[in-house]
């Protein structure tokens, strides 16, 4: 039976960790709108909509009966009083709550980075999200009590939640291989997972019991996600105890030219900060959350009060496209990885094409959305291949911060996740100023050409000036070009290879793994010495 790869584990616990920390920001996008009073329901915007709903049974709303609620018996059991209709909040505060776990989420980014360094990506990571899952047993009371209460709770798990995003890039660079990294950071893509099971997931709960339990169901998966995560990732493969020698030994030498375990000098924050290849993935991310958080976070309210679909409904309308996402994210990672390992296209020229479809491609589709979203099979249609072709960011922006520097990846992730997160919490309030009191076609139409305009600039930008070659400032000392670490990791696949390949009993297994390892060491001298003069 063949030995499971500590990588693959990885990818899985990876893959996992990424569909907790979304499952954790977008539960309140869909509860919101059975926690309003009137169930978030409007009148129908012209006479082909309301045929819509009259002919489709199941987009019918859902009937106002009293479900059961565990606060709300012990509401009445204490005798607090609360809004037994719903909570009265207007457009511009649901869309302040609903941003405002992006309020200081931006914050904690570089830190994340900085702090993962330090203490490794599964002490951060792992916490970040265990304490952020935490906060979802909490929620559903909060509510109850204040809307004040619930707008602080919300901040502080956005907050805590911060630092997951960048810290993940410190695990990435110390155990994936370059050639590697497009397939392995399509596990963040779990993201995308995440709101594909769970909007639909959620949609059904609320339906049979009530929104309070989506938070507990929340809760539940995540503390056993938090426990495996625990027991079964490491920070480096140095430290794993059940990782093969054959897996370890070619994860360090295929990083060894790029990544430093220990003397990699002070942080050159300068160099980072006057980087134009780091400004260009900030500016690549700006566009692309905007575009994805903009329908990732209103699209339950699109549907519902626009097109009118019924709980359940808006819940598998709004999880779909995310499935297309890591579909394609997977897919196309496949593709990118191909493309460098058989040098149809540089590394800088595969980062460009992705993120091109991810912002660029994407940009033209929510364009279409501005003036086709009238129609709801259009809308559906237009909103699921919008998110899907982001999905190619996990080949474009999100790759190209490791491709520049693996020894800083995490920083660098920081950077651009403190800036280019900071639409999660703009676009709703603006959202939110559009859309008050004026639930209309030509309102949401005014949401979606401002986010194609930001989508299609980043792209254009990217494209025409960005590069994803390793920066001189990733380390203090000369390290091997983008084709020297080929080399040297072809050679080394070439050697465990032939280690598979040939039976041999252990003296000489050790005989013939000391030459190999003799003449790569003397190939990378010798490389090396070539730089440096």
């Amino acid at each position: 039976m063949a030995e499971v790869e500590a990588r693959t584990v990885l990818w899985y616990m990876t893959f996992m960790g990424f569909i907790v920390n979304y499952m954790i920001r977008i539960n309140l996008n869909i509860t919101i709108v059975d926690m309003i009073a009137g169930k978030g329901e409007a009148v129908p915007l012209n006479q082909s909509s309301l045929d819509l709903v009259n002919a489709s049974d199941f987009a019918s709303l859902p009937d106002d009966s009293e479900r059961f609620s565990l606060e709300r018996w012990f509401l009445d059991w204490a005798n607090i009083g609360y809004d037994r209709e719903g909570f009265h909040w207007n457009e511009k505060q649901q869309g302040a709550l609903l941003g405002s776990f992006f309020w200081a989420h931006w914050t904690l980014q570089i830190p994340g980075g900085i702090l993962a360094t330090k203490y490794g990506t599964k002490l951060i990571f792992g916490w970040s999200n265990g304490i952020g899952v935490f906060c979802c047993f909490l929620i559903p009371i909060v509510s109850y009590w204040s809307y004040t209460g619930l707008i602080c709770l919300r901040v502080f798990q956005g907050w805590i939640t911060g630092l997951a995003w960048p810290s993940m890039h410190v695990l990435t660079a110390k155990w994936i291989p370059p050639n590697e990294r497009s397939k392995f950071v399509s596990a963040y893509l779990g993201s995308s997972v995440g709101v594909a099971l769970f909007y639909p997931i959620f949609g059904y709960i609320i339906d049979w019991t009530s929104w309070e339990w989506v938070y507990y169901i929340c809760g539940v998966v995540g503390t056993l996600w938090f426990i495996a995560w625990q027991f079964l990732v490491y920070d480096t493969p140095a430290e794993h105890p059940r990782i093969a020698d054959s897996e370890r030994r070619y994860i360090e030498k295929s990083l060894g030219a790029s990544v430093q375990s220990s003397n990699k000098g002070p942080t050159p924050w300068m160099a980072i900060a006057t980087s134009r290849p780091v400004w260009l993935n900030v500016v690549a991310q700006w566009g692309g959350i905007w575009g994805l958080f903009t329908l990732m976070t209103h699209a339950p309210t699109y549907f519902r009060l626009i097109h009118h679909w019924n709980i359940r409904a808006t819940g598998f309308l709004s999880g779909l496209p995310h499935l297309m996402r890591m579909i394609f994210a997977y897919t196309f990672s496949i593709l990118a990885d191909y493309l460098l390992r058989t040098d149809r296209l540089s590394r800088t020229n595969v980062r460009k094409l992705a993120t091109f479809v991810c912002c660029g491609v994407k940009g033209l589709v929510v364009l279409a959305l501005a003036y086709f979203g009238y129609n709801a099979m259009a809308a559906i249609l237009l909103v699921t291949l919008a998110t899907m072709f982001h999905g190619a960011v996990s080949s474009g922006p999100l790759a190209s911060m490791v491709d520049l520097s693996p020894n800083y990846a995490g920083i660098v992730l920081g950077v651009s996740g403190m800036i280019g997160g900071m639409p999660g919490f703009i676009s709703p309030l603006i959202v939110g100023h559009l859309t008050q009191g004026n639930q209309t076609i030509e309102a949401w139409k005014k949401v979606f050409l401002l986010s194609s305009a930001m989508l299609t600039g980043s792209g254009i930008l990217y494209v025409l000036f960005s590069e994803s070659t390793l920066q001189p400032w990733n380390s203090g000392c000369h390290a091997l070009p983008d084709a020297g670490l080929k080399e040297l990791q072809t050679l080394e696949a070439r050697l465990e290879d032939e280690e598979e390949k040939k039976p041999l009993n252990r003296s000489d297994a050790d005989h013939v793994t000391t030459e190999a390892e003799a003449e790569t060491e003397t190939e990378t001298e010798t490389k090396t010495k070539s730089i440096q003069l």
